[in-house]
């Protein structure tokens, strides 16, 4: 073993000793429970060591290989432009190499990164209080619904609508089941949340919390007016999973009663980054904020009077209640807050309403121009939309071939939700040229492709 990792510290008594406490013979005991087809059976193939030319060269070879696509695909992941500024200003040494701020004498700029970073979350949302912050939308939902179930404490059960994104829904679904929590669906009536449903499921009178999207999974702004009445009636508690973004143009969920409001900031700015990191947003009213995981940093005055910030009501959120502690975060929850509040700082109240006005646009222009081509349709054509919208497909042509044939043009069109249905998505990014070419392409779509 010593001689195969030169860098290992233990001696093959060490290890003998360990193996015998153990109660193993050998070190290959210890995977005993891996299959053994998954298993290495030979050390890694890798390259002899290269000079810094030659690796830059390697590199830069692979980076031909990828393929930069069109991005017409949504589903709660947004292709959004991120200024150079953003990532100038995050990249500087004085945030890349902050760490956790628990000494507030010494961690003044990031405190204070991550109390501008609350307060545009909570102007966003219209809450009174947000944390910093979670690691995506799926799992500050899952906590958003075990903080239902806390405050309820004699409750357990938490509804969630049809139309919430399929994968939040299994997260939630996942920390329920280790958690002793009962999620029932409400059902999604004409693509939207059955209202008459949900009133009725209420009426068991065992509920600890309603989560409901906006948008919801298949782009439709959801009227849930007096939702929130009902929900309070039964004291339970209103969750709203929204595209962050958006915030900047729809209701807020505090103007539609919501206590609790989570989903994903990825859509400020933030690059999709083969699938992350990503950043989890949670705000809520100031009567649950003690039941919210995560960081809060407020602002104080020091001996000398100056303006300060610190962390407030926990000094970390590493807890020692063991199965009660509410959950941890971690420094690159940090850096994506002030990826967010850079972002959220530069473009401010009117750049982000020409974020989703242009979204807004292109995608009415291309659900027009793709209808007009008659080889596909609105799903849901009297509902409103804004960047995002389901289209079903003429018979003949499926989701899977549009998707394939698509690709081969270099456009990303889409993310299948059945056979044929089709989701696709607009941001600022995407040309009158860029829609011209991917209506061309559907146009030329042949039946049975």
């Amino acid at each position: 073993m010593s001689n195969t990792h030169h860098y290992f510290p233990h001696t093959q008594d060490d290890i003998d000793a360990m193996l015998q406490r153990c109660g193993v013979s050998g070190l290959d005991d210890l995977y005993s429970d891996v299959p053994s087809s998954l298993r290495m059976k030979a050390p890694y193939k890798l390259p002899e060591a290269m000079t810094e030319p030659e690796l830059r060269r390697f590199f830069r070879h692979l980076d031909r290989r990828n393929e930069t696509l069109t991005c017409f695909a949504g589903a709660g992941v947004y292709h959004h432009f991120t200024p150079a500024a953003v990532d100038s200003i995050v990249s500087r040494s004085e945030f890349m190499t902050a760490y956790t701020p628990y000494q507030p004498e010494v961690s003044q700029g990031t405190l204070q990164y991550i109390f501008e970073y609350q307060s545009m979350m909570c102007e966003l949302t219209g809450l009174d209080v947000s944390n910093a912050s979670l690691y995506d939308g799926s799992t500050a939902t899952a906590e958003a619904m075990l903080m239902c179930v806390a405050a309820a404490k004699k409750k357990n059960r938490v509804l969630i609508s049809a139309t919430v994104n399929p994968i939040v829904a299994q997260v939630c679904g996942t920390y329920a089941r280790w958690h002793g929590i009962a999620i029932d669906t409400i059902p999604e009536h004409d693509g939207v949340t059955s209202l008459e449903t949900l009133e009725d499921m209420l009426g068991a009178g065992d509920v600890a919390g309603v989560i409901l999207p906006q948008p919801n999974y298949y782009g439709i702004v959801e009227d849930f007016s007096g939702v929130s009445d009902k929900i309070h009636a039964v004291k339970a508690l209103m969750v709203m999973n929204c595209v962050a973004s958006t915030l900047a143009v729809l209701r807020t969920p505090a103007e539609w009663g919501a206590d609790i409001a989570v989903g994903d900031a990825q859509s400020l700015g933030m690059p999709m980054n083969y699938g992350g990191p990503y950043l989890g947003y949670m705000c809520t009213t100031r009567a649950l904020m003690r039941k919210m995981p995560g960081r809060i940093v407020g602002a104080t005055t020091d001996a000398s009077g100056k303006r300060v910030f610190v962390l407030t009501l926990q000094a970390r959120e590493q807890h020692i209640r063991r199965d009660k502690a509410t959950s941890n975060i971690c420094s690159n929850q940090g850096v994506m807050a002030l990826h967010t509040a850079v972002y959220l700082s530069l473009m401010g109240r009117d750049g982000l309403r020409e974020v989703n006005e242009a979204g807004c646009s292109t995608m009415h222009a291309l659900v027009q121009k793709l209808c007009a081509g008659g080889q596909m349709e609105l799903a849901y054509p009297h509902k409103p939309y804004l960047n995002e919208a389901l289209m079903r497909l003429k018979p003949g042509l499926s989701a899977r071939g549009i998707i394939d044939k698509a690709a081969a043009a270099g456009i990303l069109a889409g993310v299948e939700v059945a056979p044929d249905l089709l989701l696709v998505a607009c941001t600022e990014m995407q040309s009158t040229e860029d829609v011209d070419a991917y209506v061309e392409l559907v146009k030329n779509m042949n039946t049975d492709e």
